[in-house]
C-alpha cells in the first residue's frame, strides 16, 4: 500500500498548483485523507481534509483559496490551491485513513512523500 503525492513546484505569488495524493496497492476503501504542511522551522499543520462521505474541512488561512477534492474513482485525491501567497510554501504531505488487505482487513494511517510547493513573491 503506498500514497504517492506530486504537483508541488516554483510558482508567483497568486499563482495556482494542484497537487495529487494518489493510493495504490490492496486499497479497500479510503475513509479520509488530509493534507499537511511543513514549513522551515515550523510545526506540521493540517490544511485539508475529505472524508469518504465526501465532507471537507480547511484550515483558516486556506479557506477560499484551497480545494480538496476526489476523482470518481476515490483513489486519487486532489488539493487544488489558488491564490498562492509567499507564506504558503512548505513541504506538503498527504496522509490517508485507510483500510487495506485481503482476506484480513485492517485499517490504519499511511503517509505519502512530501512535495516541495515554493511561492515567489
Amino acid at each position: 500500500v503506498q500514497l504517492q503525492a506530486s504537483g508541488g513546484g516554483l510558482v508567483q505569488a497568486g499563482g495556482s498548483l494542484r497537487l495529487s495524493c494518489a493510493a495504490s496497492g490492496n486499497v479497500i476503501r479510503i475513509n479520509a485523507v488530509k493534507w499537511y504542511r511543513q514549513a522551515a522551522q515550523k510545526q506540521r499543520e493540517m490544511v485539508a481534509r475529505i472524508f469518504r462521505d465526501g465532507s471537507t474541512w480547511y484550515e483558516d488561512s486556506v479557506k477560499g483559496r484551497f480545494t480538496i477534492s476526489r476523482d470518481n474513482a476515490g483513489n486519487t485525491v486532489y488539493l487544488r490551491m489558488n491564490s498562492l501567497k509567499p507564506e504558503d510554501t512548505a513541504v506538503y504531505l498527504c496522509n490517508g485513513d485507510l483500510t487495506v488487505g485481503q482476506a484480513l482487513l485492517r485499517r490504519s494511517d499511511y503517509w505519502g512523500q512530501g512535495t516541495q510547493v515554493t511561492v515567489s513573491s
